[in-house]
């Protein structure tokens, strides 16, 4: 089942603001919490203390933790990844590993008497995870979680990013990345040019990077950073984590049938794929024999969403999304024009995949 996560970086807030964090977003169902021992120093078990504390009241408010760790932070407190008792301790669901061991101990911890979830580090696209897989690993127990980028322009590359998940998916491992609030003022690091995963999420709103990656296949979206505003924790809990929806302009004018057609239909894309247009046809065998009167018949802009008129005969009522520019033969009603934030979405729509429009108010 696909999840939302939110980030909790102890000694960068109050115990009390973390908690009141925790709280908020468990009240949009929000269940996964990522922290990170990576960026703390201090007495081992100050530390402690305080993520146990911390993480108890999030399992609390049902949700589950992750802790982001590498090979020097077992050193620095004394762990060993045969004994990861120090995780249960805490409370923890699972331990993030930002860097690894060899494929063996990864394995070796994935039996471990807890039942801790052993996390893995997606981004790198590396024979890593297939080292793990040939040691034989519980892989109930394994999962991956892509980095995310402080610095502005080091993000991931949406062609590295689908070849990441693709290996990953290749094991049917759950999988998890990061989207950016665009009113955090920090992560665990000096460094906060927003901490997204997909480098041209940036800037994006939260609910679009959060559509993109499920639409991606990634199992579980997680807020980088602290604090988000409850609008945007809000909109983000409002996605459709199951399937792609895109948000629309309808022109004035636009007849009530074609505005159904938009909003109200079920749509899909065609198995036949065409580079010009994504085509959901259903709806000229729905409304067959319904009059399409031509309306605003401009040249064709990409992201313009087309309704057949009567004029092109039986394709009447079929609806399309145009992938490119191109001239109007005409016939084609001009009726509305997807959100500009959405054009990766666009590009992204399968054979055969579901989809729903929504109209803006």
């Amino acid at each position: 089942m696909k999840q939302l996560g939110i980030s909790i970086y102890p000694f960068h807030a109050t115990l009390e603001e973390n908690k009141n964090y925790i709280e908020l977003a468990a009240k949009y169902g929000y269940k996964r919490v990522f922290t990170c021992l990576l960026s703390v120093d201090g007495d081992k078990e100050v530390i402690l203390k305080e993520f146990k504390d911390t993480i108890e009241h999030a399992n609390n408010f049902g949700m589950e933790v992750m802790v982001d760790v590498a090979p020097s932070i077992f050193s620095k407190l004394n762990i060993s990844y045969e004994d990861l008792s120090f995780f249960k301790e805490i409370g923890a669901t699972g331990v993030r590993l930002d860097l690894g061991f060899s494929g063996n101990e990864e394995s070796i911890m994935t039996f471990n008497e807890y039942g801790l979830l052993v996390e893995i580090n997606m981004s790198q696209d590396t024979n890593y995870v297939n080292t793990i897989m040939d040691f034989m690993p519980n892989k109930e127990k394994l999962v991956g979680c892509h980095n995310f980028y402080p610095h502005r322009y080091t993000g991931l590359s949406r062609e590295h990013f689908r070849s990441c998940n693709k290996r990953f998916k290749g094991f049917a491992l759950t999988t998890a990345a990061f989207v950016t609030s665009q009113t955090g003022t920090f992560g665990p690091w000096p460094v906060n040019d927003g901490l997204c995963t997909l480098e041209e999420h940036r800037d994006l709103s939260i609910e679009v990077q959060g559509r993109e990656l499920f639409n991606e296949g990634i199992d579980v979206v997680i807020i980088s950073n602290c604090f988000p505003t409850e609008e945007e924790l809000k909109r983000l809990a409002d996605v459709n984590k199951e399937m792609l929806e895109l948000e629309c302009e309808v022109y004035d004018g636009v007849g009530s049938v074609e505005k159904d057609i938009i909003e109200k239909e079920l749509h899909y894309q065609r198995g036949d794929v065409g580079e010009y247009v994504v085509r959901s046809t259903q709806s000229r065998v729905k409304y067959k024999g319904t009059h399409f009167e031509l309306f605003n018949p401009v040249d064709i802009k990409k992201g313009d969403v087309l309704i057949e008129s009567s004029l092109y005969g039986q394709y009447a009522g079929e609806l399309h999304i145009a992938r490119k520019d191109m001239k109007n033969s005409g016939k084609t009603s001009v009726v509305g024009k997807i959100d500009p934030n959405y054009m990766g979405l666009l590009d992204s729509i399968k054979p055969w995949q579901k989809f729903k429009i929504k109209i803006k108010k």
